[in-house]
């Protein structure tokens, strides 16, 4: 169920975000901030590639990865991504990444600090032992 899949992420924090820019894939490690009931949270600064990549095209695809116990297991999650303005969750979230304020983001209302969730999509897990039947695995709806 999605309870399953929001504490997989929040054990395995740093996860494969793929976005696309035009017809080229664009992948990149990032460090998720929050997962909930409501979806993935994630924080990025507006002059960013990534940032302009999903404002042209918001869907998403995530790839978190366990490496323990071997062969370890992955949670691929698609969906779309909306962009937060809320002050609370902003100011959350430089509590949370004191790193923020060394990029010179000390307040909410900083337009480099942007804030995104992806709230609606589907996940799924994968071990080797499902290899060859991908397609079969159950899918995890969420939002």
């Amino acid at each position: 169920d999605f309870k399953e899949c929001i504490q997989f992420a929040l054990e395995n924090r740093v996860c494969y975000v793929a976005t696309a820019e035009g017809d080229q894939p664009r992948i990149r490690p990032l460090g998720l901030w929050l997962a909930d009931e409501r979806g993935f949270y994630f924080q990025t600064e507006s002059v960013k590639a990534i940032y302009h990549q999903l404002k042209n095209n918001k869907k998403i695809e995530l790839c978190f990865y366990a490496a323990s116990p071997p062969p370890g297991k992955v949670m691929r999650v698609t969906g779309k991504v909306e962009f937060l303005d809320d002050a609370a969750l902003k100011s959350r979230v430089l509590a949370d990444r004191p790193f923020l304020k060394g990029l010179g983001i000390e307040e909410p209302e900083n337009p480099l600090l942007v804030l995104f969730r992806v709230a609606k999509g589907e996940a799924y897990f994968w071990t080797m032992a499902d290899n060859m039947k991908e397609a079969q695995i159950e899918r995890i709806p969420f939002g």
